[in-house]
């Protein structure tokens, strides 16, 4: 199963990055949080320090990743080419 589906690049979901070291996807809606965390650390090779997800309006689920203090959510964001 494919749990993280695609990254938001919206204006907010990049100051997120910049500012707290959050990354924000969509993802599965069956998803649970150890399952979106091992896949964003096998995917990208960091450590997440936590996940929060919502439910949006349309119908989908968004997760908020995150990231350990030692790496940088702007040079994922760079792999993701969404900075």
């Amino acid at each position: 199963m494919a749990t993280l589906m695609y990254p938001i690049a919206t204006e907010k979901a990049i100051n997120m990055i910049e500012k707290s070291n959050i990354i924000e996807y969509v993802v599965d809606m069956r998803a649970t949080k150890p399952e979106i965390k091992a896949e964003f650390e096998k995917i990208f090779k960091v450590k997440v320090k936590s996940v929060a997800t919502a439910l949006t309006p349309r119908n989908t689920k968004k997760a908020y990743i995150k990231i350990a203090p030692a790496f940088k959510a702007s040079d994922i964001a760079l792999k993701l080419k969404l900075v």
